[in-house]
């Protein structure tokens, strides 16, 4: 098939993208209407119609009824073909899908048409030997340990219902409706909701107006949403909730005794053995932590030096998928949230530095042979396994998972990154304290 291509199309960028490429390409008609021809044959020979056998059906009645999705095709063909040859032929790295657009003012004869695209960054990863990295330092003691239970001990909190006015770290359960401008509004209802009174996890005003409250009662009430709030539709905007408490609920702390250690998996509920598998598994943890700072700052270690452009089009496409797994999550946590709107471009920013450290991670490991190898995979399903009563167990299951297999490969790679980047940068120990360390969770 006959091709034409302006070069100096080809090597022009506009200033806002500069990956975007564009090549012209022509096709002959005469050979779009031979296929043409070919594709109707074929379907004539299968095509049914009333008053004829299968297979006898005239071939100008076929053309008048696939004539257009057989010229479609067609020309959808060659435009492939054609596009992939100018792609070989220039050893080009697209990056999404080209978009195709129709010439004016064609030559006689011929179809012309314009693919523009977006093609992979050209780089070399750069000299990592000036950054520093201060890579943070903590001993597991026993206040760290007695810290640890208290954790436990909060996370098996319950509730019992109370007669009296709510206080913060009460648990309510409500009934509540947002309006806005006197209508309601999508995610602003909800039927037995837990709320937290000064947890944080809803609006400030929200759980503010909640406090005092005992059950049976309902109030009304504004609220105002941030500036800026994730949903576009309510940031900076008034709006009134009607609220019902149903329970009042206070929250009761179990002690450390051996029922504590028995319901934390030690059979004989021996408090001290507790304490020892305590320090083991926050050994573990504080070590996961710190390792996941030093990884932080290593990948921005990589992204500072190497300030590549990314195609616009896969971090469109990451963002997409970000929003579609951050729908499913909320929907997951609560069913009653299904309408609350994600939309991508919340997620541009993260797309775009998740699409640049991805291909800047892929030349590092190529060019620096950072594949992983197969006893490095064990030992990370080895380290998710020990967290198991049953280790082998959970070991026979990630080599019979293709796709958990996967994950411990990535988080392998991941681990060659890191080190590659302490190999060559300047590491400075920094102590740590624990309740820094683990934040909320401390």
């Amino acid at each position: 098939m006959e091709t034409t291509q302006d070069t100096s199309a080809q090597t022009a960028a506009p200033a806002v993208n500069p990956l975007e490429r564009r090549l012209d390409m022509s096709v002959p008609l005469g050979e779009i209407e031979r296929e043409v021809e070919q594709q109707l044959k074929r379907i004539a020979k299968t095509a049914k119609m009333a008053g004829f056998r299968p297979g006898k059906v005239p071939l100008k009645l076929v053309e008048k009824m696939y004539g257009g999705e057989a010229r479609s095709e067609a020309i959808g063909a060659a435009i492939d073909k054609a596009f992939n040859e100018l792609v070989r032929s220039q050893n080009l790295r697209i990056a999404g899908q080209p978009r195709v657009e129709p010439r004016q003012g064609n030559e006689e004869g011929k179809l012309e048409f314009t693919a523009i695209f977006e093609v992979y960054p050209e780089f070399q990863i750069a000299d990592v030997s000036a950054k520093t990295i201060e890579k943070p330092v903590l001993t597991v003691t026993q206040a760290e340990v007695d810290k640890t239970i208290e954790v436990l001990r909060k996370q098996r909190t319950t509730y019992a219902p109370v007669d009296r006015p709510s206080a913060k770290g009460d648990r309510l359960i409500v009934d509540f409706t947002g309006r806005k401008n006197g209508e309601e509004f999508p995610g602003g209802k909800a039927t037995d909701y837990p709320v937290f009174v000064g947890g944080g996890m809803m609006l400030p005003e929200f759980e503010a107006a909640l406090e005092g409250m005992k059950a049976g009662e309902e109030k009304t009430f504004d609220v105002k949403f941030p500036d800026d709030y994730h949903a576009k539709d309510l940031a900076g905007q008034q709006v009134q909730f009607t609220v019902v408490v149903k329970k009042v609920e206070e929250p009761r702390l179990p002690d450390v005794d051996a029922d504590f250690a028995r319901a934390l998996g030690i059979k004989d509920g021996d408090v001290a053995k507790l304490r020892e598998e305590v320090k083991t598994n926050l050994e573990r943890e504080v070590a996961k932590r710190l390792r996941g700072r030093v990884k932080e700052q290593a990948m921005n270690v990589l992204l500072e030096a190497n300030p590549i452009d990314v195609p616009q089009s896969l971090v469109q496409a990451e963002a997409q998928q970000m929003a579609e797994r951050a729908l499913e999550d909320l929907k997951a946590r609560n069913p009653q949230m299904k309408d609350m709107p994600v939309e991508a471009s919340w997620f541009l920013d993260q797309a775009a530095r998740r699409v640049k450290l991805g291909l800047i991670i892929a030349e590092l490991v190529k060019s620096q042979n950072l594949h992983v190898k197969p006893e490095q995979v064990r030992a990370v399903v080895d380290e998710f396994a020990a967290t198991f009563e049953e280790p082998q167990e959970v070991v026979r299951w990630y080599y019979s998972k293709p796709e958990q297999l996967a994950q411990a490969e990535a988080l392998a790679m991941e681990n060659n990154v890191v080190d590659w980047v302490l190999a060559h940068a300047q590491v400075v120990d920094k102590p740590v304290a624990f309740d820094e360390l683990m934040g909320a969770q401390a």
